[in-house]
């Protein structure tokens, strides 16, 4: 059950993954929403994620009285579930503890929309992280990066698009209140937090 208190000998209990592609050339682009959110949320959380573990940037942070490692896979984005799943064996910890934070292309930008489980929705890094696990039960925030602007943008070459100034101040509040939802499911409250957020 997901928020399960369950400790294993004080080490970590819950991963939170945002997901997206570690070269300079993805830097601020809407591909990378869930790094900048897992950087904007560790910031508020006075904790830093810069250390190289699971082919990931991490940090070890304590959120909602329990401690977990923010992860930013640097598998790139299509491989993302070999660094999510290597430190969910190393810890031993369950899908419904591991919480994604990903870009997602049907949601405006300013809106995030959080789910207890379900398919990869066509987010390839989801998709290998269902995959290798072998499980769809993780816990997610979906972080809204727009649709194409006209039918006839390649939809790489949106997703890796950089946002506007104005799209960047409209993610600065979704990240704040991804931070406040993100405490609320390592706290066991997904309920509560899909309620106010989505």
């Amino acid at each position: 059950m997901f928020g399960n208190k369950k400790s294993f000998g004080g080490g970590v209990e819950l991963l939170v993954v945002g997901l997206g592609n570690p070269d300079k050339k993805y830097e601020n682009t809407r591909h990378n929403a869930g790094w900048l959110a897992i950087d904007a949320i560790a910031e508020s959380l006075d904790c830093k994620v810069d250390r190289v573990k699971f082919k990931s940037y991490v940090g070890e942070c304590n959120i909602a009285g329990r401690k977990a490692m923010f992860m930013k896979p640097t598998t790139y984005m299509n491989n993302s579930g070999q660094a999510v799943v290597e430190a969910m064996n190393f810890y031993k910890i369950s899908p419904e503890n591991v919480i994604v934070l990903f870009d997602d292309i049907s949601l405006d930008v300013g809106k995030m929309r959080i789910r207890s489980k379900g398919s990869d929705g066509g987010q390839r890094g989801m998709k290998s992280i269902i995959y290798l696990s072998g499980s769809d039960k993780f816990p997610r925030v979906k972080i809204g990066i727009g649709a194409k602007p006209t039918p006839e943008w390649d939809l790489a070459d949106w997703v890796l698009s950089r946002f506007s100034n104005d799209e960047q101040k409209k993610l600065a509040q979704v990240f704040e209140n991804a931070a406040k939802a993100v405490e609320l499911m390592a706290d066991g409250k997904i309920d509560r937090a899909m309620n106010l957020f989505n």
